[in-house]
């Protein structure tokens, strides 16, 4: 007998999730094939934020990878009770020093790195356990004051601060975008930061600036168009979240 969730029976759930995953990966291939890319240059981040580790695990099942989380108190317990060793769990979220050390504990990625403190903590504490951690440098591209990032202005100095940390690995750059009607509205947000990256590849020439972790569920098929490699997407996989 299927086991039966808030929201549905686990028949039910795993349908819905297969449904919605194939809908988000058809979109991602139409954007990729419409500026010449390959989908699989794309990383799918499922953010799991509010839901139990059951949906992740439905999700892992139908082959996502990798998973976001924004607060760390609340994606411990997903984390120790589900980590093999293909899955690969983003802290998304806005960073406190003082929660560094769990961080590196749990997390495979950072994708958030906007203060020169919290830095400082995740590389004395990734330090401590011998790991070298993948990071993105949030940027508030849009200047909004609600959303966390540092400045398109601050980030050459910022960016040359946190390469100089040995246990941090640089990998590229994300932003969150406005909340809007129109997705094309957010375009220039998205070509900025691909255009930041650009130059940052000109001043650090030493990291890797792969990566440009950009687009949501409203948003996510302009962001490709404009070169996102990591895609955060929670709502248009998992449905609305719980209240």
């Amino acid at each position: 007998m299927a086991e039966s969730y808030a929201y549905g029976t686990e028949e039910q759930l795993q349908e819905r999730l297969a449904t919605n995953l194939a809908r988000v990966r058809s979109r991602i291939a139409e954007a990729a094939a419409r500026v010449g890319r390959r989908p699989e240059e794309i990383t799918l981040v499922a953010v799991s934020k509010t839901f139990p580790v059951e949906f992740v695990k439905m999700a892992y099942n139908l082959g996502v990878t990798d998973f976001g989380e924004n607060r760390v108190q609340e994606a411990l317990p997903k984390i120790a009770a589900f980590h093999p060793s293909t899955l690969r769990w983003h802290m998304i979220g806005r960073l406190q020093s003082n929660k560094a050390k769990k961080v590196v504990e749990a997390f495979d990625w950072v994708e958030s790195i906007e203060s020169w403190h919290s830095a400082q903590a995740l590389n004395r504490h990734a330090g401590a356990l011998g790991r070298r951690i993948p990071v993105l440098l949030e940027v508030n591209v849009a200047g909004e004051s609600s959303k966390g990032g540092v400045s398109p202005e601050e980030l050459p100095e910022f960016a040359r601060q946190v390469a100089a940390l040995p246990q941090l690995e640089i990998q590229g750059l994300m932003t969150v975008a406005p909340l809007v009607s129109d997705a094309e509205e957010v375009r220039p947000v998205f070509r900025t930061l691909r255009q930041l990256r650009e130059r940052l590849r000109t001043l650090l020439p030493h990291c890797p600036w792969q990566h440009l972790s950009m687009g949501m569920t409203d948003d996510y098929w302009v962001a490709i168009e404009e070169g996102a490699t990591i895609v955060r997407i929670g709502r248009a996989i998992f449905g609305e979240r719980p209240r």
